[in-house]
């Protein structure tokens, strides 16, 4: 992410992924199927005055990994930049925006994510971009606010 001239940007590419949210997500799948992963093995071990059979561990493990996946997707959001537009990808969504489309990049003051500032007072969150990345996310403004310039420079 050099600063550079409009020559500079146009070659360039950004790709932006939250990196805390990863770990955490990461750690939090980990501590999800271990707990599910043992609760299954003790099913059949400790009398419960229940009867459980091999399926029940196996349904047990078989929710520990949904979950541990579910805590997952927190980790892939993912923002991909160049001089044309910009590609966020937040939970589940995915949009494009040309940077015609785009009036500025804004982390407005105690909000968690940047955002883009659309027409008619719209936004659009990008959770790539986290508060809590703290200068990566900086960076990460100034590297999407230098093409949205460029854009409307040229």
């Amino acid at each position: 992410m050099s600063e550079g001239t409009r020559t500079d940007v146009a070659a360039e590419v950004v790709i932006v992924r939250p990196r805390r949210a990863f770990w955490m997500s990461a750690a939090l799948a980990v501590v999800l199927l271990a707990v599910f992963v043992t609760v299954a093995v003790l099913l059949r071990s400790v009398d419960t005055g229940a009867i459980f059979a091999v399926s029940d561990q196996i349904a047990m493990v078989g929710v520990g990994v949904m979950l541990a996946g579910a805590a997952m997707l927190f980790a892939t959001p993912r923002v991909r930049a160049d001089a044309e537009g910009v590609h966020v990808r937040n939970i589940g969504v995915s949009r494009y925006f040309r940077w015609d489309e785009v009036l500025s990049v804004s982390f407005p003051d105690g909000a968690s994510f940047a955002r883009l500032e659309l027409p008619d007072f719209e936004y659009y969150s990008m959770m790539a971009i986290q508060a809590v990345d703290r200068e990566r996310a900086v960076k990460a403004v100034r590297a999407l606010r230098r093409f949205h310039a460029a854009a409307h420079r040229g």
